[in-house]
């Protein structure tokens, strides 16, 4: 991922206003797994292509990804103080900025995710049917339904479906969106992005429940963010409704159905394979 976080240091290089851009930079380049990018581009190799191809809308997703972080650590959400070891955004710039700042890496991202088409004419049809699978996930049929669900219901006890509905989207559709899109743009049939949507829903369903479990099993310092945020927020998770045992069991089983269902795939996926087992069973 080293080439492709040399582009993303970049990315914002054309941002004329100052202000916001130091607080768009900030955030985004505030460490993280990248995980969204590592699917994208592993998807992406999985089908022969060159990586290359993928980086503009990587970035923009992981433009999408950091301005939802800014929004959902604000006052107005969680209001959360640090976030991957370093005070959240709004902590630094203010609560308006931050709110700017989020705001502008949404619009940046599609900007720099449309500019695709001038880097690559000929895939001008892979390119644009990636960006309507970009713009559904990431919006209300996605990401933000998710956090809609997720502010309501902040509070509230909720059932397990409406908690599997939350983590769908909140969490997995952007994962979704990142493999899905590794697809498309590598050529794959419709069958074959069907099965990858299918693959990611469970990876993204397992990471948010394993996000549960370090909640409560890990440390402020691994972690770089603080812990029992859910309790203090009063937000059901599958710890709160299963307990740990039975939250890190549905982890596995989750598990074990994405990598079985890609092992039916032909082509090079060892790697993604290996980045799969990494992400829904990290530490921090």
């Amino acid at each position: 991922m080293s080439e492709f976080e040399t582009y993303l240091s970049t990315v914002l290089d054309d941002v004329k206003n100052s202000t916001v851009k130091e607080a768009m930079r900030y955030s985004l380049m505030a460490g993280g797994k990248r995980i969204r990018p590592q699917l994208l581009l592993s998807a992406l190799k999985a089908y022969g292509a060159n990586a290359h191809v993928g980086y503009k809308v990587a970035a923009a997703i992981e433009m999408i990804h950091t301005y939802s972080l800014i929004h959902d650590d604000h006052p107005s959400m969680d209001d959360d103080d640090y976030r991957r070891g370093k005070l959240t955004n709004h902590k630094v710039f203010g609560d308006g900025m931050a709110i700017l700042a989020g705001d502008a890496l949404l619009n940046y991202a599609f900007e720099t995710a449309f500019r695709a088409f001038e880097q690559s004419p000929e895939d001008s049809l892979k390119i644009g049917r990636a960006l309507t699978v970009l713009g559904r996930k990431a919006g209300i049929y996605g990401m933000i339904g998710g956090q809609v669900i997720d502010v309501k219901e902040t509070g509230h006890a909720v059932s397990k479906d409406v908690l599997d509905t939350i983590y769908e989207l909140k969490t997995g559709a952007l994962i979704e969106c990142a493999m899905m899109i590794g697809a498309i743009l590598g050529g794959a049939s419709n069958a074959e992005i069907q099965s990858v949507e299918k693959i990611a829903h469970y990876v993204g369903v397992a990471f948010q429940i394993q996000d549960d479990i370090l909640d409560v099993t890990s440390t402020e310092e691994v972690l770089g963010k603080p812990i029992h945020s859910d309790e203090k927020n009063q937000k059901t998770t599958y710890v709160t409704l299963l307990g740990i045992e039975q939250a890190q069991k549905k982890v596995e089983e989750l598990s074990n159905e994405a990598i079985a269902l890609l092992h039916q795939f032909t082509g090079e996926n060892a790697y993604l394979e290996q980045l799969l087992i990494q992400l829904i069973h990290r530490d921090r």
